[in-house]
C-alpha cells in the first residue's frame, strides 16, 4: 500500500490486491473488499470487520465501500463545489421560503402600537354602529386581540410542520414549496386589505395562513437544500435557511421604521410585503430541478434523477453520487415504508428522532426569544432614547446575520456537534451572568454590561443553535424516513415556540429577571445531551450515518 488511500498500483498492476481487468464491472467492488481486510491490523483480520460494540460516542470507524473512496469523493466535490446553477437553486428555494419564516416572526414588533390603536378604533366604530353611545374599549380586550394575532402564527406553524411529510412525498420538495405559495398570496391579500375593510379578523386569518406556510417551509426548504447539495457543502447550504431568517428579521425591522412603512397608513403594506419573496420563488423555482434523491428514491426515475443531478453539479460526471443514491434506493426497496409507529419502536429510527426533536426543542428553549424581548427593555434602562433603542435592536439583528454567515463557514470546518456545544455553552454562561447583572440594571455601568451580554447571547446562538437544528434532521435520516421525521421535528419546534411565547410573559411578571434561571438550567441540560448523544455528521454519507445508529441500537 502507498500513502494515498490504500492500493498503490491497483490501476495498472495485475499483482496488486483484487486486480481485475479494467473493463470488468466488479473491479472496484472486489478491490475494495480486499483492501477493507488489509486496512485492519493483523490481529483483527480473522474477525468480522464490523464495528466494535465497545466503541462509544458514535465515532465508530465504518469499513464501508463509501469510506474507502471518501478521499476521492472529497477531491471531486471540491472541484465541483458551488456553481452558478446550484447557487440559483439555493436562492430560489431559500429566499422564497425562510424569508416568510423570519419576516413574519419579526414584522409585528415595530407597528405594534399603531395596530393596537387601529384595533381600538375598529372596536369603537363597531360599538357605535350597534347603537352604543361613547363606547369604552378595555385595553385588555385590545391586548388579547393583538396577542391572538401574534400567537396564531405559531399555531399555523405547528399545522404546517405536521403536514410536511405528506406534502414532501405527495408533491415533492420543489413542488411542495411552489404549492405552498398559495398561502402566501392569501395571507398577503388578507393583511394588506385589513385596514380598508376595518377587520382585524382578516389579520388573524392572514397570520394563521402565513403560519401554515412557514411551518411547511421549515420542513421542505431544509430538506430540499440538504438533498441538492454535495456532501462537503451540506452543512453550509443547510445554514442558508437560518441565514435568510436572520436577514428577513432585519428587513422587517428596517421597513418598520417610522420613515418607511412603520406609519398609520403604511403598516398594511408592511404586512403585505410578504408577497414579494413569494412572487420571486414562483418565478425562479420552476427553472430548478426537483431533488434528485426524491426523483430516484421516491419515484424510481433514474434517468430523470441523473439529469437533475447533472444540472445541479454543472457536469455529467455524477457517477459517484448516483452510485450512492442507487445503493440507498436498493436498500429502501428491501424494507417497507416507515410508519409513525415504527419511528418510535425501531431503535435505529427512534434514536435519531429523539436527537432531532430534542435539538429542535433546545433551539426554542435556549431563551433567544426572551433575550430579544428583554433587549428593548435593557436598552431603555441604559438611558437610550426610544429611537436609539430601536437602532440598537436593529444592530443586534445585524450581528445575528453576521454571525450566521460566520457559522456558514465554520459548520464545514468545525462540524455540527462542536458548534452546537460552543453555542449552548456560550449562551449558558451569558444567561447566568445576565441573571445576576439584571438585578443591578439601574446602575449605568451594569446596564451597559447588560447590552454587551445581550449581544453576546445573539452571537453564541447564531454560531450553532440557530441554524444547525434545521438541517440536522435531514442528515440523520434516510430518504424513506426523512419526510415523517421532518414533520415530527418541525412540529415540535413550532410547539416549543408557541409554549415559550405563551408562557414567558406571565412567568416574567411573577419572577421578573429571575426568569432567566429557568433557561440557564435548560441550557445546561442541553449541553450535556449534545455532548453525550448528538453524533458528528460532517462529511458523512447517509450510509455511514445509518451505520452509526445501527451500531448504537445493537449495544
Amino acid at each position: 500500500m502507498d500513502n494515498r488511500g490504500g492500493m498503490g498500483d491497483r490501476e495498472d498492476s495485475p499483482d496488486s490486491v483484487g486486480y481485475i481487468e479494467g473493463d470488468h464491472p466488479l473491479r472496484r467492488e472486489l478491490a475494495a473488499q480486499s483492501i477493507k481486510l488489509l486496512q485492519l491490523p493483523i490481529s483483527e483480520r480473522s474477525r468480522n470487520p464490523s464495528v466494535s460494540s465497545s466503541v462509544t460516542d458514535l465515532e465508530a470507524p465504518m469499513y464501508s465501500t463509501s469510506n474507502l473512496y471518501s478521499r476521492d469523493r472529497a477531491l471531486i466535490g471540491k472541484q465541483r463545489g458551488l456553481n452558478g446553477k446550484l447557487a440559483f437553486a439555493i436562492s430560489a428555494s431559500a429566499l422564497g421560503s425562510s424569508f416568510q419564516h423570519g419576516y413574519n416572526t419579526g414584522v409585528f414588533n415595530a407597528p405594534q402600537k399603531l395596530i393596537s390603536e387601529w384595533i381600538v378604533d375598529v372596536l369603537k366604530n363597531r360599538s357605535i354602529a350597534d347603537g352604543t353611545v361613547n363606547p369604552v374599549i378595555e385595553q385588555s380586550q385590545v391586548t388579547m386581540i393583538f396577542a391572538v394575532a401574534v400567537s396564531i402564527f405559531c399555531a399555523g406553524g405547528i399545522i404546517g410542520g405536521a403536514a410536511t411529510g405528506y406534502v414532501a412525498e405527495r408533491f415533492g420538495r420543489k413542488g411542495g414549496l411552489l404549492i405552498n405559495n398559495v398561502f402566501v398570496v392569501l395571507a398577503a391579500l388578507l393583511q394588506g386589505f385589513s385596514k380598508a375593510f376595518s377587520s382585524y379578523e382578516m389579520i388573524i386569518l392572514g397570520r394563521f395562513l402565513i403560519g401554515i406556510n412557514s411551518g411547511l417551509n421549515a420542513g421542505l426548504a431544509p430538506m430540499y437544500l440538504a438533498e441538492i447539495s454535495p456532501v462537503h457543502l451540506r452543512g453550509a447550504v443547510g445554514t442558508v435557511y437560518q441565514l435568510v431568517i436572520t436577514i428577513s428579521i432585519v428587513i422587517s425591522q428596517i421597513l418598520g421604521l417610522g420613515g418607511l412603512l412603520g406609519t398609520a397608513d403604511g403598516w398594511p403594506l408592511l404586512l403585505a410585503f410578504t408577497l414579494v419573496p413569494g412572487i420571486y420563488q414562483m418565478i425562479t423555482l420552476p427553472f430548478c430541478p426537483e431533488s434528485p434523491k426524491y426523483i430516484l428514491l421516491s419515484k424510481g426515475q433514474e434517468l430523470e434523477a441523473q439529469r437533475a443531478l447533472s444540472w445541479l453539479r454543472g457536469t455529467i460526471e455524477v457517477h459517484d453520487e448516483m452510485d450512492e443514491m442507487r445503493a440507498e434506493y436498493e436498500s429502501i426497496k428491501l424494507i417497507p415504508k416507515v410508519s409513525l409507529r415504527e419511528m418510535f419502536t425501531n431503535a435505529q429510527l427512534r434514536i435519531p428522532l429523539f436527537i432531532s426533536m430534542t435539538v429542535m426543542v433546545a433551539q426554542q428553549l435556549s431563551g433567544i426569544n426572551a433575550v430579544i424581548y428583554f433587549s428593548t427593555k435593557i436598552f431603555t434602562m441604559a438611558q437610550l432614547s426610544d429611537t436609539a433603542a430601536q437602532w440598537a435592536t436593529l444592530g443586534m439583528g445585524t450581528m445575528n446575520v453576521v454571525m450566521t454567515l460566520v457559522s456558514l463557514v465554520l459548520v464545514e470546518i468545525s462540524g455540527r456537534k462542536t458548534l452546537l456545544l460552543i453555542g449552548f455553552m456560550g449562551v449558558f454562561v451569558v444567561t447566568v451572568l445576565l441573571t445576576i447583572v439584571m438585578q443591578f440594571v439601574e446602575i449605568f455601568v451594569m446596564s451597559i454590561f447588560c447590552i454587551i451580554l445581550v449581544i453576546m447571547f445573539v452571537v453564541f446562538f447564531a454560531v450553532g443553535p440557530g441554524s444547525i437544528p434545521w438541517f440536522l434532521v435531514s442528515e440523520l435520516f434516510s430518504q424513506s424516513a426523512r419526510p415523517l421525521a421532518t414533520s415530527l421535528a418541525v412540529s415540535i419546534n413550532w410547539t416549543a415556540n408557541f409554549i415559550v411565547g405563551l408562557g414567558f410573559l406571565p412567568i416574567e411578571s411573577i419572577i421578573h429577571g429571575y426568569v432567566f434561571t429557568i433557561f440557564a438550567v435548560l441550557q445546561a441540560m442541553f449541553v450535556l445531551f449534545i455532548y453525550k448523544k448528538v453524533p458528528e455528521t460532517k462529511n458523512k454519507t447517509q450510509e455511514e450515518i445509518a451505520a452509526m445508529f445501527r451500531q448504537i441500537s445493537y449495544q
